[in-house]
């Protein structure tokens, strides 16, 4: 363990990257699961030894869980804060069974790969945003119903980027929106320049998303569709 500490049981544990030492889970850290008593650390790191449960299931409180967020993955804050929103937290596991409002049986292990882990760079949007060339390799985490997001005028040098549903079922509309003279090129949607592409929010889960790449002169390519997407 970390200097002078203390792990409480059924915290979150994570080990600091710079020492491998185990603390209380910051968002900064590695999950490595979950404690299975109270550990106290002494004045000297790497001393004390910590015991974890490493996989399983357990009960926590989600903020923001539904009964239709069955499957979806978790993400911790710090040891004892949970939530369904990849920005600023630590992957740890996927809801198996949801028990009552913003709480949720989670299936964890340190195994299981993020589902997000390819973007590492995440933002929450909670209203309408605009998107410029530094938001190439970004998520966007939509929680806004009714917010745009408008794209950049195709340019040589920009990057793709993600764009995501975060609010439960049939509750966030999301709509990108392109450059006049741009278009957005999707499987089974017709390539017309300045015509959005919209997540039905009838339909609409958490996690739905849309993957962008830059593509050529005459816009950008829709290189993953999760949910159902249509045109303006």
């Amino acid at each position: 363990m970390v200097a002078s500490d203390t792990i409480y049981e059924g915290a979150a544990v994570g080990l600091v990257d710079a020492t491998g030492h185990a603390r209380p889970l910051t968002s900064a850290d590695r999950f490595v699961g979950f404690a299975t008593g109270p550990f106290t650390s002494g004045s000297t790191a790497g001393v004390d030894l910590v015991q974890v449960q490493r996989r399983g299931a357990v009960q926590l409180p989600v903020t923001g869980a539904a009964i239709t967020d069955v499957g979806c993955p978790v993400y911790a804050a710090d040891d004892d804060t949970y939530s369904l929103s990849p920005v600023g937290g630590v992957f740890v596991g996927f809801v198996r069974r949801w028990v009552s409002a913003a709480l949720a049986v989670v299936e964890f292990d340190p195994a299981f790969a993020d589902p997000w882990g390819a973007w590492p760079i995440r933002e929450a949007v909670a209203e309408a945003k605009t998107l410029d060339a530094q938001d190439s390799g970004k998520l966007f985490w939509i929680t806004a119903d009714a917010g745009v997001i408008t794209l950049p005028a195709i340019a040589d040098g920009l990057g793709g980027c993600a764009i995501a549903c975060g609010g439960s079922y049939g509750t966030v509309l999301v709509t990108v929106s392109p450059a006049a003279a741009d278009m957005i090129l999707a499987a089974d949607l017709a390539g017309v320049d300045n015509k959005d592409l919209i997540l039905t929010k009838a339909t609409a889960r958490r996690g739905d998303h849309v993957v962008l790449m830059h593509g050529d002169a005459d816009g950008y390519i829709a290189t993953r569709l999760a949910g159902t997407w249509v045109k303006e």
